[in-house]
């Protein structure tokens, strides 16, 4: 049941439109220099978890959605989160006109969401619970309603920063995920979603209190 679980789209929130007003937190970004022949390190398994990450076959995957430093040009401070669904990229703004880019899973049609938030909480192998909605739509879910503990099947994936709109949690992520195959997609529901790799490398570098910035889904 479990293995089936992790292969199935899951909602953590009901559709949301976030205001954007929030403040932006200036932190100092580590620079992360990536070059092609970097990527198979990057998604090589990491075995210092308390649960298995498996290494990624990027042969397999769209190679611009492998994490990399690029070009970024915006008025947006160093330590900014800023996504884009069209592109299903995620950007973490630097401080010399760059960028770390990541692939991102984001949510499906009707699902979609845009504005700004803050990173409000950061959890490590997080809990994850399906909201009353879910497990009414899948009563087999009904077991996971006090919670999911975190683990290699949990679909909240190594790592969760949950957004937050006026100190309220919106109940959207960004959050690791066990199909790799899924980013670059249009899956989620609503959820911003990263390999494994991705979400433990922006966990470290991104602040309590960031602001994230996603632009509108066209």
């Amino acid at each position: 049941m479990l293995t089936s679980l992790s292969r199935r789209s899951f909602i953590i929130g009901a559709p949301l439109v976030l205001s954007a007003c929030a403040n932006v937190v200036k932190v100092n970004i580590p620079q992360m220099v990536s070059t092609q022949n970097s990527f198979p390190l990057i998604y090589d398994e990491i075995s210092s978890e308390p649960f298995p990450v498996e290494a990624i076959d990027i042969s397999e995957l769209d190679p611009q959605f492998l994490r990399q430093r690029v070009p970024y040009s915006s008025r947006y401070l160093p330590g900014t989160v800023v996504i884009d669904p069209n592109a299903r990229f995620l950007y973490l703004v630097e401080n010399d006109g760059q960028a770390t880019r990541y692939g991102v899973g984001v949510g499906r049609e009707g699902f979609g969401w845009s504005g700004t938030a803050k990173i409000g909480r950061k959890a490590v192998w997080p809990t994850w619970t399906p909201p009353a909605t879910m497990i009414k739509r899948r009563p087999e879910l009904a077991q996971y309603a006090n919670g999911m503990p975190g683990g290699s099947e949990n679909p909240l994936g190594a790592r969760a920063l949950y957004l937050y709109k006026d100190n309220k949690d919106t109940l959207y992520r960004m959050h690791g995920t066990n199909e790799p195959e899924s980013i670059g997609q249009a899956v989620s529901s609503g959820c911003i979603r990263l390999f494994n790799q991705d979400i433990i490398d922006l966990y470290k570098r991104v602040a309590a209190g960031s602001t994230v910035i996603v632009l509108p889904h066209i």
